[in-house]
């Protein structure tokens, strides 16, 4: 995973995410298999700011059955950036 955008997928919106925004805490769908390390070095990379934490959620795939045919869905990974108080805010989340 040497390309920053192949880490971070897309950012989640929600009403907790958009809440989160005023401390500055951003949340972002990554790549399971993405350690904190790499996702703030992406963040850093993709948006020229500086992070200060990183912290992660594991979600495992739920059951789904459809008709006779039974399996999960995709197992994903949250993670929720946290900016320095100096960095600027991110343009991405300027609409929301």
């Amino acid at each position: 995973m040497a390309n920053a955008r192949d880490i971070i997928k897309r950012p989640v919106i929600t009403e907790r995410s958009t809440d989160l925004m005023a401390e500055k805490k951003y949340t972002f769908e990554v790549d399971p298999r993405a350690n904190k390390t790499q996702i703030k070095n992406a963040v850093e990379e993709i948006f020229g700011v500086s992070v200060t934490k990183v912290n992660t959620m594991n979600y495992k795939g739920k059951f789904r059955r459809f008709g006779r045919h039974t399996g999960y869905t995709a197992k994903r990974k949250k993670a929720i950036v946290q900016l320095t108080p100096e960095s600027k805010d991110l343009e991405f989340f300027e609409g929301v």
